[in-house]
């Protein structure tokens, strides 16, 4: 009787798929998109960013991902019902966002949800079509944006958070906000202009001008101008809205020029290759601080000692050690769970993954983070709190300098 009961719940849950998998000529009838129902696989697309000037940061986030499908694949990890099984189709945009259209129209059809879209610039213009699609895609950005917007669920604190921490940190350190002169060199782009704005808030809230503000454009090589200028106005402190391909030139050419403020910088303008003292020297990231609300390789818990481990068996072969691994991973495993719900709701229509996403309330993934996620409403919550960190190249590892808070200009 037990058996007989099973094969019916199993036929039930087949028919109720395959209903929804009709082109939709059945009034109400939602279409799957990446669904192999007979073989239990789902399709996951992935837009990443091996190549172009952020290729540093996107190629070991590609392998994050990488990492969970073949978890996932080898069977009893328990992400998934037993038997179900993920298959990445990924693509290269390069950051660049007219490319990110034409390979999301290319791979749209195809994939139940974007389990990663690298990039602030290149998520953006793809939202019109997300909504218009109803498919969820997350972004690895911390974009302030993104939160705001149904399909595009962040994992963390933004950056405008971040830049209104960051000057948080710098007034108390400096004795005051009379003690201070500002600066900024940020990307000419959507997640460049995040940290000024975050910049600008903090500013306002503590009454201080902003003395400087630098832009370059992505894969820019010469940073004399933007730096001198830096040096000229007599910044103390200068906050870095950049990516590594810029933050390390930025900070090589300020040292030759015998320029030396307190650095502090959004969670991408590093890259874990610093530590490696072949890739760059060390001593000129003596003043270099991070504003990040994200855990760090290696940081003692539960989930990075699993974490670590799958790393061993799935990634290292595939790029050393790096936080944008451990980033696109954690990422990852909130699309996941959304796609646990969803099949357990059997419902695996594009709608259905976004009811089921909407129910992950005050989520965390093994208590990795220093906050709790929720999806339940939008905009969506995802922190405020962040702490401040210095390199230790001694550990190739962190050093806590301020710990979790919310910065006191939040609004």
């Amino acid at each position: 009787m037990r058996k007989l009961t099973g094969l019916i719940t199993g036929l039930a849950f087949a028919v109720v798929l395959s209903a929804c998998s009709n082109e939709g000529t059945d009034k109400g009838a939602a279409k799957l998109h990446g669904v192999d129902l007979e073989n239990k696989v789902v399709r996951i697309g992935a837009l990443n960013a091996e190549s172009g000037p952020v290729a540093v940061i996107g190629k070991p986030a590609a392998v994050g991902k990488r990492m969970l499908a073949a978890q996932i694949n080898a069977g009893g990890s328990g992400l998934l019902p037993e038997g179900w099984k993920i298959e990445l189709i990924e693509r290269d945009h390069a950051y660049n966002p007219q490319r990110s259209v034409q390979l999301f129209n290319e791979i749209r059809d195809d994939v139940l949800f974007i389990a990663t879209s690298f990039g602030t610039p290149p998520t953006l213009p793809l939202r019109p079509m997300l909504e218009r699609n109803n498919i969820v895609a997350f972004p690895l950005s911390l974009s302030s944006k993104m939160a705001e917007f149904a399909w595009t669920p962040p994992v963390g604190p933004s950056y405008v958070v971040e830049a209104q921490r960051a000057m948080d940190w710098i007034v108390k350190t400096s004795g005051g906000a009379d003690k201070v002169k500002i600066g900024i060199i940020y990307q000419q782009d959507d997640y460049g202009k995040d940290g000024l704005d975050g910049l600008k808030i903090a500013l306002a809230h503590y009454g201080i001008k902003l003395v400087a503000e630098e832009t370059y454009a992505p894969g820019q090589a010469d940073f004399t101008a933007p730096v001198n200028a830096l040096k000229q106005a007599g910044a103390t402190h200068v906050l870095l809205s950049t990516v590594p391909s810029a933050t390390g030139p930025i900070l090589g050419t300020a040292s030759q020029l015998d320029y030396n403020p307190i650095w502090i910088s959004n969670t991408p303008a590093w890259i874990d290759r610093f530590f490696d003292a072949d890739v760059i020297p060390s001593k000129i990231f003596k003043n270099y601080y991070m504003v990040s609300g994200l855990p760090y390789w290696g940081e003692p818990s539960n989930f990075m000692k699993s974490f670590l481990e799958l790393y061993e068996k799935y990634g290292r072969a595939q790029s050393p050690p790096d936080s944008y691994i451990l980033l696109s991973y954690l990422q990852g495993r909130i699309s996941i769970e959304a796609l646990r719900v969803a099949i357990s709701n059997n419902d695996l229509s594009r709608e259905g993954y976004l009811k089921a996403l909407q129910t992950l309330k005050n989520y965390n993934v093994d208590g990795a983070t220093a906050y709790d996620i929720s999806f339940a409403k939008v905009p969506y919550v995802v922190g405020v709190e962040t702490r401040v960190l210095k390199p230790d190249f001694a550990n190739a590892s962190w050093k806590v300098i301020a710990p979790f808070a919310a910065p006191t200009s939040l609004k």
